[in-house]
């Protein structure tokens, strides 16, 4: 009667173990089949941000509105002031103006990067051969737009120069908002926004600390030194130092009237820069940034050895900032920070 009843109970277990077993097959089936719907779901949403990405935008040039590919290939630029900015993103370049552009650039030495020239006898028949989708123009090549335009008719060409001249009303905020304006552009363009907006963000720091450092009273001198010669940056326009005037409030050392752009000061002379007698210098050495100059005496040891400087309170109390090396083939935002930077750090000592 014993063994009957355990032949019974040891029946009914292996029922239940087999109901349980059954069970857990089909819960496993369906666990499965729901990851399956659930990586679809998952690909097919994927599938639907990438095709809800943008594969154009519009942007605002110094010409009007131009539509532009997000992203396109064989790009060309020739406007000094983005090289930085795209070599920092990794932008590969079809074609770039490498004989004005700094040393350092790794579009220099990419021999896959096609070099047009320079701005004085560009060979733009490379450029078109590149058959670009963008083309990025801007300060020296500004002038060739419409020949651009006419080369590469199925391209994008962009004109982001904005105006530091002498016929400008406000070159100093030009700047400012011509770099922003610039770097948003390029973030939109390269999918980069991003970056673009840290960029943005540091500049205007970096303006915020240099404006702070300057006690309002010093008086300042910029100065451009090119070929052993050391030639007057006159005040608000211009490149680098002009319109920095403007920016920081700076009280000029010297100003001279009928100033331009192309001739801010070749008829200064060394012995009135010293005679105007600034608290502080600011130097641009030119030679330092084009890289088919040889044997250039360095800005340093040209005020270092004028002899009509030394008694300068600039001079003599060491009140001397250097823009960086490349600051003349390489006017990027990236390179104005530092400057800014190298102003607040030293004007604040």
């Amino acid at each position: 009667m014993k063994k009957t009843r355990f032949l019974k109970l040891i029946g009914i277990l292996a029922i239940l173990t087999l109901m349980l077993v059954a069970c857990s097959d089909s819960s496993k089936e369906s666990n499965g089949s729901n990851d399956t719907n659930q990586e679809q779901k998952t690909t097919e949403t994927k599938g639907t941000e990438e095709a809800a990405k943008p594969t154009t935008v519009e942007i605002t040039d110094a010409h009007g509105t131009v539509t532009v590919p997000v992203n396109p290939k064989n790009v060309v630029s020739l406007d000094s002031r983005t090289f930085e900015t795209l070599a920092d993103w990794d932008i590969k370049l079809a074609a770039a103006p490498k004989d004005v552009m700094p040393a350092e650039s790794p579009y220099v030495s990419d021999e896959s990067v096609q070099n047009i020239g320079n701005h004085r006898e560009p060979n733009l028949e490379i450029l078109a051969a590149a058959d670009p989708e963008l083309v990025i123009i801007g300060q020296r090549f500004a002038k060739y737009y419409e020949d651009i335009k006419k080369l590469v008719p199925n391209a994008a060409v962009i004109d982001l120069n904005f105006d530091v001249s002498e016929e400008a009303e406000k070159p100093g905020e030009n700047l400012v908002q011509g770099f922003k304006d610039a770097t948003i552009t390029l973030g939109q363009i390269f999918d980069k926004n991003e970056e673009a907006k840290q960029l943005v963000a540091d500049f205007d720091k970096a303006i915020e600390d240099a404006k702070s450092a300057y006690n309002g009273s010093d008086t300042i001198m910029g100065v451009e030194v090119s070929g052993g010669n050391i030639g007057f940056s006159a005040p608000q326009f211009g490149r680098v130092w002009g319109p920095m005037y403007e920016i920081f409030g700076w009280k000029p050392a010297l100003e001279i009237e009928n100033a331009t752009s192309d001739h801010k000061g070749d008829d200064i002379s060394v012995e009135a820069i010293a005679q105007s007698n600034p608290d502080w210098l600011f130097v641009l050495d030119r030679d330092a940034a084009v890289s088919s100059t040889t044997d250039a005496v360095p800005a340093q040891d040209v005020i270092d050895n004028s002899p009509a400087l030394q008694n300068v309170t600039a001079v003599s109390k060491g009140q001397i900032v250097y823009a960086p090396n490349d600051t003349y083939t390489n006017e990027s935002i990236q390179t104005f920070i530092e400057i800014f930077e190298n102003l607040a750090n030293t004007l604040a000592k």
